[in-house]
């Protein structure tokens, strides 16, 4: 399958390393251009290439940017086929991408992307840390292995997004549509606390709307300070005890 991967940040250097070394031919690009792409997330066969190049000829795009960067993005899927599969695996950060003010008046995160971009999308990956989703991958039916949300409207676009997160080692769990994905936004009792698939419905069915923007906020505020000015994910250890007691 031919994918392309937006974005070379923590999560998205792990995708592309993970579904390249799955088969996949992949695509990858930054806002930076190719020359900045470093040659280790390319040890599977990966291309780097320009952000208009990344999605054009290809099956599926992975959008894994900033929230805030997608407006800027919108503009490269004017000509992309209707039939191209769109995943996002971003998260609405206010401090880092601006008060958006459709999502602070109640839209979810995955319906504000689907509108700028014009086109129906899948949400996935946003719900794992980038430690976890690194380190912790294991074959479908070991003991134990971590499940994330899956959100989107369309079959087509859920049945990707959950072959796809199977192959990169977590399973998959469909949590309804876009209009619902705010059971798996910062502050809810499935971000970041990697539980397995049997635990996933509980902790969505959980969720209380009100709260996650006080619990996505408390989460950032202990992350920054035990990790100062640094740019450095906290290990996974201490990400997911963390949001467990907050979130859960």
């Amino acid at each position: 399958m031919k994918i392309g991967i937006m974005g070379t940040g923590h999560i998205g250097k792990t995708l592309v390393l993970k579904l390249s070394a799955a088969g996949h031919d992949v695509k990858v690009a930054n806002s930076r251009g190719p020359d900045t792409i470093e040659r280790n997330i390319l040890a599977h066969g990966a291309q780097a290439v320009t952000a208009a190049e990344v999605v054009t000829g290809v099956d599926v795009v992975i959008l894994s940017t900033p929230l805030g960067a997608i407006p800027k993005i919108a503009q490269l899927f004017a000509d992309v086929p209707a039939d191209t599969i769109v995943i996002d695996t971003s998260n609405y950060y206010p401090k880092r991408d601006g008060e958006i003010a459709e999502i602070e008046a109640g839209m979810t995160e995955s319906e504000w992307v689907a509108a700028q971009l014009d086109r129906p999308i899948a949400k996935a990956w946003n719900a794992i840390t980038s430690a976890s989703f690194a380190e912790k991958g294991v074959p479908a039916g070991t003991a134990g292995r971590i499940a994330i949300p899956v959100a989107a409207d369309g079959e087509r676009e859920r049945d990707m997004a959950m072959k796809l997160v199977d192959e990169t080692g977590l399973d998959a769990v469909h949590s309804g549509s876009l209009s619902e994905s705010w059971r798996q936004q910062p502050g809810s009792p499935s971000y970041c606390t990697d539980l397995t698939r049997k635990e996933m419905p509980d902790a969505l069915a959980a969720t209380e709307r009100s709260r996650l923007p006080v619990r996505r906020d408390l989460a950032i505020a202990a992350i920054a300070e035990r990790m100062g000015d640094s740019t450095t994910n906290p290990d996974s250890d201490y990400a997911v005890r963390l949001t467990r007691v907050l979130f859960m």
